[in-house]
């Protein structure tokens, strides 16, 4: 079964859980996978849909990230995130320690980044999440990212 709560109800405690046990019965929440829920909570119109250890971010009814947690049995963290033209090919093959191409998703223009390899840069992961939100949202919305980024530099 696939949970969808939409983040718009920032009143509402969304943050997934990993199936890791905290000693009490209770799950224990993914630092990572909470730190992006934060982010996308950001953007408008924005929904999670939680499946296991994994999710989905979408806008309306599509999807722009993807965070995965040991997809298929691979070990790998990740955020997957839709980028620029070629962009992904240039960024997994400049950093492959950090970028991969994600199965089924790179040929549509998607790229990973590794969450499990030395510090996050989170400014980093933030502007992988807006660009993805961008090319993916409707454009009313994709012009509002641009405008607050816009004032964000004022």
């Amino acid at each position: 079964m696939v949970a969808k709560v939409v983040l718009a109800n920032r009143d509402n405690n969304n943050m997934a859980k990993s199936s890791a046990d905290s000693g009490a019965g209770k799950p224990k929440e993914d630092p990572r996978l909470t730190r992006i829920n934060e982010i996308c909570r950001a953007l408008s119109e924005t929904a999670i849909e939680r499946h296991g250890s994994h999710a989905a971010f979408l806008v309306g009814k599509k999807k722009f990230a993807y965070y995965l947690d040991n997809h298929h049995g691979d070990g790998i963290v990740a955020i997957t995130c839709k980028v620029g033209p070629d962009d992904n090919k240039l960024l997994a093959k400049a950093q492959p320690e950090r970028f991969y191409l994600p199965a089924y998703l790179a040929s549509r223009g998607w790229v990973a980044l590794r969450l499990d390899r030395a510090e996050i840069d989170w400014d980093e992961v933030r502007e992988l999440l807006y660009e993805s939100y961008r090319l993916v949202a409707p454009k009313r919305l994709a012009m509002s990212i641009l405008l607050d980024v816009g004032s964000d530099q004022r």
